[in-house]
């Protein structure tokens, strides 16, 4: 049964679009079939991650919102990024990075129930396994559908003040619209903190799991979206972690 995974965090900065390229690169590496929207139409950037240049890109998700296109026809196959013999299948739904069209979205704005179509369909013309979401940060309309269609919501958030609050509030809407499965991903944790222990001070302040706790990592920054981190730093401490994550996701 194919799942629809949700990636969200209620601030920007958090990583949330290199997790969510790791997240499901490391799916696809393992044979699975796995489609990624990138619904944060208003700053998109995740085709960076996975090489895919703006002039290269025919059609993107903007396009299908505003009926120029059918969504399978944005949808770009970036498994190369696997490397060679991998089992799996990864395709991309990128927005516009053009200035124009971002001024649209922000003019206009666009039918939220036609982009929930567009996701039963991208899931059933691919045969998708997995289905991942990039929302964009903070709580409107476009998020809180993605949030509400979800199977799982995986809630990005940073060791500091201002995140904690702000996850408090997507918490209590998500548990509103009654989400399967909701976890919490700590990112970029000082060298200072202890992942169980701040994992497990976490849990008890939300009453919700904690899937995982990645560090800030040196090679994260200087790699500088100029790759994915779990496929360049296969061994590293944060890509076993992100497999852990996984774990709860196939689950």
């Amino acid at each position: 049964m194919p799942k629809i995974i949700a990636i969200h965090s209620f601030r920007g900065g958090t990583g949330k679009s290199n997790t969510t390229a790791n997240l499901a690169c490391l799916l696809a590496e393992k044979g699975k079939r796995v489609g990624i929207v990138d619904t944060d139409i208003q700053s998109p950037g995740i085709h960076v991650l996975f090489n895919l240049d703006p002039g290269d890109i025919a059609f993107s998700l903007n396009d299908f919102l505003w009926g120029k296109c059918e969504i399978a026809h944005a949808a770009y196959d970036v498994s190369a990024v696997l490397g060679p013999g991998a089992a799996g299948k990864l395709f991309l739904i990128p927005s516009s990075i053009r200035t124009g069209d971002i001024a649209r979205v922000l003019h206009y704005g666009y039918d939220i129930n036609l982009l929930k179509e567009g996701y039963q369909t991208l899931i059933k013309h691919l045969a998708l396994d997995y289905l991942f979401i990039d929302t964009h940060p903070g709580l409107n309309e476009e998020t809180l559908m993605s949030i509400a269609i979800a199977d799982i919501l995986l809630i990005i958030l940073r060791p500091d003040r201002q995140d904690y609050q702000g996850t408090a509030v997507t918490v209590e809407v998500s548990r509103q619209l009654e989400v399967p499965g909701m976890f919490l991903i700590v990112n970029k944790t000082p060298a200072g903190f202890e992942r169980d222990a701040l994992a497990a001070k976490i849990a008890a302040t939300y009453e919700c799991a904690v899937a995982g706790v990645l560090m800030h990592s040196d090679e994260m920054m200087t790699l500088a979206s100029a790759g994915i981190f779990c496929l360049t730093y296969p061994d590293h401490a944060d890509t076993r972690e992100m497999n852990k994550i996984i774990g709860r996701i196939e689950a």
